[in-house]
């Protein structure tokens, strides 16, 4: 008892002294320096909800530009885009859409996209991203699993055609009076809102739909607000599982405000014009960039729908963007088209990543070639809002080699081994964080949910971590079979699913190879019915196969033929010899470096 009141005098005679590092300290030094962590924030957390934060981003950068969209040739300041968001949330409410219900937004980065999800929190609504990329199986996995009763699309997107894809998926549609949509497949649709010039058959324009509501409705969405509670859902990000089925994170306005605040301040984004290459739907676009920015008052530039880094180049120059965000392959890619046009960029102050990990070559590329000063790296799930750890203003250039970033306000965190138990500190074990971060759960979903976030709301990373004393983490390797190509989370087993649908394949198995520019490949080991060349199945088979019906980014890029699979006596395949099998097939990609998550 003695001992335990002198630890209680101590931390507060150190806490008067030398502030919120001395409990920091405190928490690294038990006897066996564990790997336990609490990095206590310097300001208390926010207690509001996401319409909130943008009320008060109106009042303190009114006349400052929020977005500016170069493709749309769209411009709004702060004062201004709370006017066109109520007007949106005013006419969803208007559609008949009540509070908690789900809209899905499956698009590209274009205005209506962050009217969207910022309408759909102001009017009590759940925003849910939704991959430009998804194919007619996955959206419909997507509307039925979260119930969405409205979506927003745009008619088309380079090959993909949005509308003509919800048209075969819900035959209902063409056939049904606009917002009024009675599907037997998705018994929750009742909206689908396509941002077009032209009227299609049982949709709504999204220019149309701003205008339903009056002045009088708008004015209620700011009433509205004080019953919108922080902790209540506020967007649904898909994230993939290992039964190749996605799993749908729900995230509170709470995560979303804070995890934005924080993020924006140890960035020190304010004021700052961000180049965002990264799409909105992701929680790269959707917290790192759109909640961080809203917090400090920074702009946002679209460059582009879609990445393209000559638009993104062009950006920065005629927007003076000070900032860029994007995963590493985008970096390799803007600075292959910077030394290719040589375009006059200016001061940029930071590049921001996250995604994969960074090689040395690519940061000294980068500011090298870019003439950017100084590069800031992101760690986090989707599970954790977005960011868990993020670089620090001023660290060391090595840092953000070494490192995946300094842990973030108001978080805990440890590192444990198999047995649950804390390992000593610069030891590797599963990462675990606790916090305002961690999701509310799986919707629909609460088997998987325990699986990850236990009763004592500790959320388990699956990465194998190591934390250091000073409260800087690495990643060592990652306990979860997934891949990350060029910042896409892909799980193998939902691709060999689908390869097994092939009738030419007998058994499936993917894995993740290095890839130079995109971090890791996927390469797909099949076994062919005996009556077909091994020659004559392809990539381009694969490919052919795969369209229309599996995002193109899960397309297996490597596919090698094979007569078996290497095995357990217990029958499980021994994915680490196909990976030995692939650097002996392509001996010249031995040697590279696999990405980890970040």
């Amino acid at each position: 008892m003695l001992n335990k009141k002198l630890q209680i005098v101590a931390r507060h005679v150190l806490k008067q002294s030398l502030g919120h590092k001395a409990l920091r300290w405190l928490s690294t030094s038990s006897p066996a320096y564990s790997s336990y962590i609490h990095h206590i924030g310097k300001e208390p957390l926010a207690y509001r909800n996401v319409g909130q934060q943008l009320e008060l981003a109106a009042s303190q950068f009114g006349s400052t530009e929020a977005l500016v969209s170069c493709h749309e040739d769209k411009r709004y300041t702060y004062r201004s885009l709370i006017a066109e968001v109520d007007r949106l949330a005013a006419s969803l409410r208007k559609l008949g859409l009540n509070k908690g219900d789900a809209v899905g937004i499956w698009a590209p980065n274009y205005v209506q996209w962050y009217l969207g999800m910022m309408g759909a929190a102001r009017a009590g609504l759940i925003s849910v991203g939704i991959n430009p990329a998804y194919q007619a199986p996955e959206v419909a996995y997507c509307l039925n699993k979260v119930d969405i009763k409205a979506i927003i699309a745009p008619e088309t997107f380079r090959t993909q055609n949005y509308y003509e894809i919800l048209r075969n998926i819900c035959p209902e549609l063409a056939d049904s009076e606009p917002g009024k949509i009675k599907s037997e497949k998705f018994p929750h649709l009742r909206a689908v809102i396509i941002n077009s010039t032209q009227s299609l058959k049982g949709a709504l324009r999204f220019d149309d739909v701003l205008g339903f509501s009056n002045a009088d409705e708008q004015a209620e969405i700011s009433k509205l607000q004080r019953l919108i509670l922080p902790e209540s859902p506020c967007n649904v990000q898909f994230t993939s599982g290992t039964t190749g089925n996605p799993k749908a994170a729900v995230l509170s306005h709470h995560n979303f405000v804070n995890n934005g605040i924080h993020v924006g301040k140890r960035n020190e984004i304010a004021g700052e014009r961000i180049c965002v290459q990264v799409p909105l739907f992701h929680a790269f676009g959707v917290v790192i960039t759109i909640m961080a920015s809203m917090a400090t008052g920074a702009t946002i530039v679209l460059p582009a729908a879609g990445f393209s880094p000559e638009d993104s180049l062009k950006a920065i120059i005629k927007e003076k963007c000070t900032v860029i965000h994007g995963t590493p392959t985008m970096y390799v890619d803007l600075v292959a088209m910077q030394r290719k046009l040589q375009m006059p960029l200016g001061k940029i102050k930071k590049a921001i990543t996250g995604g994969a990990t960074v090689s040395p070559q690519l940061i000294l590329d980068v500011k090298n070639v870019l003439g950017v000063e100084a590069m800031h790296s992101v760690y986090g799930l989707t599970e954790s809002t977005a960011v868990i750890f993020q670089s620090q203003p001023g660290e060391e250039g090595n840092r953000v080699l070494d490192y995946v970033g300094h842990l973030t306000d108001h978080v805990e965190a440890k590192v444990i081994d198999e047995q649950g138990c804390l390992v000593p500190l610069g030891q590797p074990g599963e990462l675990c964080v606790r916090g305002y971060i961690t999701m509310l759960g799986y919707h629909g979903d609460e088997a998987k949910t325990k699986e990850i976030l236990g009763a004592d709301n500790w959320l388990h990373t699956g990465d194998q971590f190591v934390l250091e004393k000073d409260g800087y983490g690495r990643i060592v390797g990652r306990l979860k079979d997934m891949v990350i190509r060029g910042g896409e989370n892909i799980f193998p087993k939902e691709v060999e699913d689908f390869l097994n649908t092939h009738p030419q394949v007998v058994e499936a198995h993917v894995i993740g190879v290095p890839d130079e520019r995109l971090g890791e490949e996927l390469c797909a080991f099949v076994r062919l019915e005996n009556d077909v060349d091994p020659k004559s199945f392809t990539n381009a088979t694969v490919r052919a196969y795969a369209k229309g019906k599996l995002a193109h980014f899960k397309v297996p890029h490597y596919v090698v033929p094979v007569d078996s699979f290497p095995k357990t006596t217990s029958g499980k395949i021994q994915k680490f010899k196909l990976l030995k099998q692939f650097e002996e097939t392509f001996p010249q990609k031995k040697d590279q470096t696999q990405a980890v998550r970040v």
